[in-house]
């Protein structure tokens, strides 16, 4: 008897010491914390009121969020879809068409016109997809379904700060799902970073201006180390048996163009490689059997732009189409 009431008191004890699990408060109670959060980081308090009001939980955001397709296709039938030749063609014609503003916009930041073409035309193809969520919505969204909670809650008080600057106002703040905002895609902290006011009105709008966007852009690009002296890099053919080991973008992975040509690397039409002092590094996107490219620095720039060999190749295609004019 005596044990079992010993066992029971154990037991007890180790019940009441285990700490209780917080039960998730409802969405808009997160909402009152991350209004308050926003009054004690500075955010003015009607500019609050406005910014949250009459949001909902957008079950979509989240969906989209956890349920990104896998990539599925090569590069060799991905590119046809990403730069298809009506897009080429556009973006020709944009070229053309801003070409005064975007070569001052190469003299101020060292980004050649053609990448920040491509960059438009793959982003947000040039202006027409841009997204039609509140970003508020979708950042609060976001940050109270908790998978990034961290990262969307900064992205909340980013695009609250944006707000309180007069860039753009409530009703005008739409962007993906994500929150990334305007022809550009930026997330707000991003914008904060990198966005710039080229037209000189007092304002850096990403939806609606292009001088904006196109400088906002070369902005980021030039930030990210962008070399105006150089291109991306060139498709390259391999030689039989090269180690893997060579390929990627690590910086113990760079090696000179001499370097790359004595291992047996050849241009795309089996010729040398350009005698030009550049570090370049070697990516095989797909596999053993798919494209191979020697890139350099400004393609790095553009993964930091975003991580992907299929963003950054398929800018870097268009990229030399526009000046190729075909």
């Amino acid at each position: 008897m005596r044990k079992k009431l010993v066992d029971i008191f154990i037991s007890a004890v180790l019940f009441l010491s285990v700490p209780a699990v917080a039960e998730k408060p409802s969405f808009e109670n997160y909402v009152t914390g991350l209004k308050q959060e926003g009054m004690n980081k500075g955010i003015d308090a009607v500019l609050i009121e406005r910014a949250f009001h009459g949001i909902r939980y957008r079950e979509r955001a989240v969906k989209a969020d956890r349920n990104q397709p896998e990539r599925r296709l090569t590069f060799d039938a991905y590119i046809p879809q990403a730069v298809p030749d009506w897009k080429v063609k556009k973006a020709r014609y944009l070229y053309d068409k801003h070409y005064d503003d975007l070569k001052r916009i190469e003299n101020i930041y060292g980004v050649q016109p053609r990448f920040l073409v491509a960059l438009w035309g793959v982003e947000s193809n040039f202006g027409a997809l841009t997204g039609n969520y509140d970003v508020i919505e979708a950042l609060t969204t976001l940050a109270y379904d908790g998978r990034r909670e961290i990262f969307f809650r900064n992205e909340v008080f980013s695009a609250l700060s944006i707000l309180q600057a007069g860039h753009i106002d409530v009703n005008s703040m739409k962007g993906s799902w994500a929150g990334a905002m305007g022809q550009c895609q930026f997330m707000p902290s991003s914008f904060l970073s990198f966005a710039v006011d080229g037209n000189n009105d007092g304002k850096k709008d990403i939806w609606n201006s292009k001088l904006d966007i196109f400088a906002s852009s070369a902005n980021y690009l030039k930030k990210a180390g962008w070399d105006h002296a150089y291109t991306w890099g060139r498709q390259v053919i391999l030689p039989k048996h090269l180690e893997s080991s060579l390929l990627g973008l690590s910086h113990d992975k760079a090696r000179s163009l001499a370097e790359w040509q004595f291992l047996g690397i050849k241009t795309i039409s089996t010729g040398a490689l350009p005698a030009v002092d550049v570090n370049a590094w070697l990516i095989q996107p797909d596999d053993e059997l798919g494209r191979a490219y020697l890139v350099y620095g400004n393609y790095q720039s553009l993964m930091r732009w975003n991580r992907s060999h299929y963003f950054a190749l398929a800018v870097s295609h268009l990229a030399d189409r526009i000046q190729l004019g075909q």
